[in-house]
């Protein structure tokens, strides 16, 4: 067996060297894995809804080196029971794991998501109603996944005691105002859990037209139990309903909604009276002439008149655009006394106070 000098090793070394490093062709920095790791979901987030826990939290948009992520396929949502007081543990993955948590929830981009899971515009959001004890405090994470399968490291941490809320509340009741509705309740006795009513309660009202969806017209629960809507339509039929809000040092929780009651505004504001009425006598006629009312909502006019000293008696209209009437049903000889009054263009309409009387005999 021939074996090649020192000398020859040396050199085809060398060569096999310069070989390697002239086929691999130009390289640059080489990158650590983990820094091509997706970022940890962000905002995380979470409210106690009757009984449930809704979390939302918002999708990584870049990598842990700050390159732009395009291509979230999987977000993992865990949970674990947490101690009554202190800081939630810190969250570490393992083998695709959270240690100590348990997985709740999945969504899949473009695949099928864990029930009660939903996406919508790169904010996530699942409501957690499985397992859950009133007066225990849970520990929320969430991790994101690339299509490389490579895993983000877990989200913050995020505590929530689950209160239990208020029941619903009671004795809902809306009177009907001119663009506006009064509402009263009763605040609810106990909570959801049958124990009695305990800390703060405030109050969201809900409003839909019609048979359309409920939604809060209060920008934040209010402690009143009474509330007046204003800039209604009128003739237009609401819904209403109202849920109770417990407020406690430790949270929040929002209870079940009332029962729903309907009202419908209506304009109660009559037009003022026509000013000036003069009438002109003439053959077998009576002419009126009068001022218009300012309002906009004005209808028609209605004419009444009494003979000598009776009472007024309906005999006529005209449209809101006409300020003048001839009465033809009138004897020579006889005296006769007019008023005007305005009428608007609600369901039930309103009717303006009497103008001046204006008082003629007919030659």
């Amino acid at each position: 067996m021939i074996r090649p000098s020192r000398g020859a090793t040396l050199i085809l070394g060398l060569v096999l060297a310069v070989a390697t490093s002239a086929g691999c062709g130009k390289k640059g920095p080489v990158v650590a894995p983990e820094r091509r790791l997706p970022s940890p979901p962000m905002d995380m987030r979470a409210s106690v809804e009757e009984r449930s826990i809704v979390v939302r939290w918002v999708a990584p948009r870049n990598r842990v080196d700050g390159s732009r992520l395009r291509d979230v396929t999987v977000m993992r949502l865990f949970r674990r029971d947490e101690a009554p007081d202190g800081p939630p543990k810190t969250a570490m993955l393992s083998g695709g794991k959270v240690v100590g948590y348990q997985e709740i929830a999945r969504i899949v981009g473009g695949g099928t998501s864990s029930p009660g899971a939903l996406l919508e515009g790169g904010t996530a959001t699942f409501t957690d109603d499985k397992g859950l004890a009133f007066g225990q405090r849970y520990a929320y994470v969430a991790t994101a996944e690339d299509s490389d399968r490579r895993s983000s490291a877990p989200s913050p941490p995020l505590a929530v005691l689950f209160l239990a809320a208020p029941s619903a509340p009671g004795g809902l009741a809306a009177q009907a105002g001119s663009k506006e509705a009064t509402l009263t309740w009763d605040a609810p006795p106990t909570l959801i859990d049958g124990s009695p009513s305990a800390g703060e309660v405030k109050y969201v009202v809900l409003r839909a037209v019609g048979d359309g969806a409920l939604a809060a017209v209060t920008a934040a629960p209010i402690t009143a139990t009474t509330f007046t809507d204003t800039g209604l339509v009128n003739e237009t039929t609401y819904r209403y309903a109202v849920r109770g809000v417990r407020v406690d040092p430790a949270g929040t929780a929002t209870g079940p909604a009332s029962a729903s009651v309907t009202v419908t505004p209506v304009d109660t504001t009559p037009p003022s009276a026509p000013t000036r009425l003069i009438a002109i006598p003439g053959p077998g006629n009576v002419r009126l002439a009068w001022n218009a009312s300012p309002e906009e909502d004005v209808a028609r006019y209605v004419v009444y008149r009494a003979e000598g000293s009776g009472p007024f008696i309906q005999i006529g209209t005209t449209q809101a655009i006409t300020t003048l009437y001839t009465d033809r049903d009138v004897q020579s000889g006889r005296s006769y006394r007019y008023v005007v009054t305005a009428q608007d263009r609600a369901g039930r309409p309103n009717e303006s106070p009497r103008s001046n009387e204006a008082v003629v005999t007919v030659p």
